[in-house]
């Protein structure tokens, strides 16, 4: 066991030299002490994305060879200094955590959460966690071909251009790319996912052979999947800065729109090794502030279809 200062708060992390992304294939190995450090490395980036927000916790207590489970429930043995906020769900209640500082994100490291998945919304002092201050378009390829998922974000990133609603990218760590849109947190989760899914279905009957918003993969094809699920109640997106549980530890970085230019930038493009450096460069500069209310964006986006 190994104690950890983060903050005001010393953390114990247990079996620190654990794998956790074996190596080869060209991937680099990571241990739990790795995972740690990189999370008290961009916690002061990563954080203003987690507060206030109920998270779900992508788990691999044994390594990527290991057993995978989804934690939504707080367990009892948490640290009690960790916020929780209960949310309604069918027949009950679920308790999330929410991280509010880097001795929780240290914590959650040592549970061998790899990926933090956010709510859109944020859980205010009292009262229901229905308002999403995001809303969110995950660019999914049929293939590892980056091209198709390039091409998309262009023309989303026009679209909402044209609606007057500011947007911004971010890789996932996976194979995609998730077009971000600030709202003001007067929208209900209902009016949010019809407002994405309208917006999708346009671009979708613009350009029906290369997109579809068709969520079996059987009805794909090899068109790219416009997702846009992830606005719904209780649903989760992953955070910016998250580590994805891939060989590598590649993590989910926001990027500037000049970026997409850059015939090197891909979904896998940073690891834990270097995605600090991408964050000291601010690449979302000012969206947490711009926030939009989506009444005149459906007036446009009505006046565009006709």
């Amino acid at each position: 066991m190994r104690t950890v200062r983060a903050g005001r708060r010393t953390v114990e992390v247990h079996r620190p030299d654990k794998v956790l992304f074996p190596g080869g294939g060209g991937a680099k190995e990571y241990t739990k002490a790795d995972l740690v450090e990189y999370y008290r490395e961009i916690a002061p980036f990563m954080l203003p994305h987690l507060r206030g927000r109920p998270l779900m916790l992508e788990r691999y207590p044994d390594g990527l060879d290991g057993p995978r489970f989804m934690q939504k429930n707080v367990p009892d043995h948490c640290p009690d200094w960790i916020r929780r906020v209960e949310v309604p769900k069918e027949g009950g209640t679920v308790l999330h955590p929410v991280c509010e500082d880097t001795a929780t994100l240290v914590y959650l490291a040592d549970q061998a959460a790899l990926t933090l998945h956010r709510w859109l919304a944020r859980a205010p002092s009292d009262g229901p966690v229905d308002r999403p201050d995001r809303m969110v378009f995950d660019l999914d390829p049929a293939t590892d071909d980056f091209e198709p998922v390039r091409d998309t974000a262009r023309l989303l990133g026009e679209l909402l251009d044209e609606l007057r609603l500011p947007s911004a990218l971010m890789t996932t760590g996976s194979r995609g790319l998730h077009v971000v849109v600030p709202l003001n947190g007067h929208h209900d989760f209902d009016e949010v996912r019809r407002f994405a899914k309208d917006t999708a279905d346009a671009l979708t009957e613009a350009h029906p052979d290369r997109l579809t918003t068709k969520a079996r993969k059987k009805d794909r094809g090899d068109r790219l999947y416009l997702d846009i699920q992830r606005n719904a109640y209780a649903q989760t997106a992953v955070a910016p800065f998250t580590v994805r549980a891939t060989p590598g530890a590649p993590v989910a970085v926001p990027v500037t729109w000049d970026q997409l230019d850059d015939p090197e930038l891909g979904a896998r493009r940073w690891t834990i090794a270097d995605a600090a450096d991408q964050a000291r460069t601010n690449p979302w500069s000012g969206l947490l502030r711009s926030g939009r209310a989506l009444g005149p964006a459906r007036r446009r986006l009505n006046a565009l279809r006709g």
